[in-house]
């Protein structure tokens, strides 16, 4: 059974997320909790976060044991763009792009 959780609109680029993302997918949880700790990266805690809501998930609504957990399915999408505008010189502005992402975690019990 895949047991999953989703973070809507985090205020962090998708490019910025996906690297972390990749760095994880297909661990165990506890392997990629341990991993997302020492990335030296603040967005890694965002992941984390993710990753453990997962995990409750799994545990207090499916009773799997957390041990046995691996990340199976990881990804950032994108979400909606904030679009702001800057002044420039003579008059002109020119546009700011705020992005931010969806990121979604699946797990499920798989035992080595």
């Amino acid at each position: 059974m895949e047991v999953r959780a989703v973070a809507k609109d985090t205020g962090i680029s998708p490019r910025k997320v996906r690297p972390l993302v990749d760095m994880v997918r297909g661990k165990k949880v506890d392997e990629a909790l341990t991993l997302l700790k020492f990335a030296p990266t603040p967005t890694a805690r965002v992941v984390a976060k993710v990753v453990k809501s997962a995990a409750a998930n799994a545990e207090n609504n499916f009773q799997m044991t957390p041990s046995d957990l691996r990340i199976i399915g990881i990804f950032a999408d994108e979400a909606r763009t904030l679009k702001r505008y800057r002044p420039r010189a003579r008059g002109r502005a020119s546009h700011i792009l705020k992005r931010s992402s969806h990121i979604t975690v699946i797990v499920a019990e798989q035992e080595d």
